[in-house]
């Protein structure tokens, strides 16, 4: 065998030296509040199933029908054969949700925004991108091949900034896009949206917001950021996932009729990859429903989050600027972090730890995520946990 990968086995070391080598832990069971991972029952802080929806009797109802009715996959990419009518119907079903002219749906929520970036720019266009930006806007930027510039996370000023040196730019007939995280998935706070609109729209830049934090989190019945600020029709693309608080798989870009009939022809995710199989699309079509007919899953969400981030801050850990379901425990090193991970495991919550290159030195953390299928008693349980690790390893 050849040994031409031997070299990773250096930077393996160089992980466990640190202490941040981990496999990921494997669930036995479904994805619920309470679920088995390694054989141990604990309270789930870790998962992105917001709303409980990947077990919703609805939505297993609707896979299980579609999967019966219709076969495993869809067999082709979407411009050769793939294109099946749920496939459209859910598109519609998306664009009348985000008050768009119409919607396109990707297989992940990755190559929304991948594929969308490197699509509509180009080498002699701009992209000003927020610091803290999602590791697929930064891959759609990179591989659009235009020129990009970060404005420090937040910062309008820092943006208005990197917007005036743009001028000559568009003065050329070239293009620059405004895009930020609507809900960032780090620390749990959401874009000054409205500013960034306006700033934009003073240089006449495009403006992107990815809702994937967003999505069913956010806005009413969950219509994300753009609902949430009331700025509908002001915002040219609006990406969201499938795969967080939908439940299900996938991603999706809504706009114009225009872009998202440049996509279809030009999005290399659409031209490349196998669109998604029946019990996917029927699953999320269904939770398009739930969304708007069962909207007090959200309001459970949104009390569960308000008492456990309470809990935190009460027992003094810090949560950083967290406005959102997403609540950090920043805890500073990343060996710690592992460790404090480790630790509330052992005592029935899991929660994992992040740490470079996921976020910067020195602010390593355990991310949480409550659900609204939480019941207070798995919270309590979970702060009292909290409590006796974080005191052990004299975090508080």
């Amino acid at each position: 065998m050849s040994d031409a990968l031997a070299y990773l086995n250096d930077e393996l070391a160089k992980l466990r030296e640190q202490k941040l080598f981990r496999y990921p832990k494997v669930l036995t069971g479904q994805q619920e509040a309470r679920a088995v991972y390694d054989g141990r029952e604990v309270i789930n802080l870790s998962s992105n199933n917001y709303l409980g929806l990947t077990t919703h009797p609805r939505m297993i109802a609707a896979a299980a029908q579609a999967a019966q009715a219709l076969g495993a996959g869809s067999g082709a990419v979407r411009t050769i054969a793939g294109t099946m009518d749920m496939h459209v119907e859910l598109e519609r079903k998306i664009a009348a949700f985000k008050h768009t002219e119409a919607a396109l749906v990707f297989q992940s929520g990755f190559t929304a925004n991948a594929g969308t970036v490197a699509a509509v720019l180009g080498k002699e266009d701009v992209i000003v991108s927020d610091e803290l930006n999602h590791a697929s806007i930064i891959d759609g930027c990179r591989l659009s091949r235009a020129d990009i510039k970060v404005f420090p996370h937040g910062d309008i000023d820092g943006l208005r900034k990197q917007l005036d040196e743009t001028d000559a730019v568009r003065d050329a007939g070239h293009h620059v896009l405004v895009v930020t995280d609507g809900v960032f998935s780090m620390d749990g706070d959401i874009a000054k949206l409205p500013e960034i609109v306006r700033a934009a729209k003073e240089h006449g830049a495009i403006t992107m917001v990815d809702d994937a934090h967003a999505s069913g989190v956010l806005g009413r019945n969950g219509r994300g950021t753009v609902d949430h600020f009331d700025l509908h029709g002001q915002v040219d693309i609006q990406v969201g996932t499938l795969s967080k608080a939908i439940g299900v798989l996938g991603g999706y870009v809504a706009g114009t009729k225009t872009l998202i009939d440049y996509l279809i022809h030009r999005g290399r995710p659409i031209l490349f990859s196998t669109s998604h199989p029946p019990a996917v699309t029927a699953a999320c079509l269904e939770a398009f429903d739930i969304l708007v007919e069962e909207p007090e899953i959200i309001d459970t969400l949104w009390e569960n989050t308000r008492f456990f981030k309470k809990g935190l801050e009460d027992l003094g850990f810090s949560t950083g600027v967290s406005q959102t379901p997403i609540t950090p425990v920043i805890v500073g090193e990343g060996a710690l972090a592992m460790k404090l991970s480790d630790r509330l495991f052992e005592e029935g919550v899991f929660a994992q730890a992040l740490a470079f290159p996921t976020v910067p030195r020195g602010k390593a953390r355990v991310r949480t995520i409550v659900m609204a299928t939480h019941t207070q008693e798995d919270l309590e349980f979970a702060l009292k946990a909290f409590k006796k690790v974080g005191k052990e390893l004299g975090i508080i």
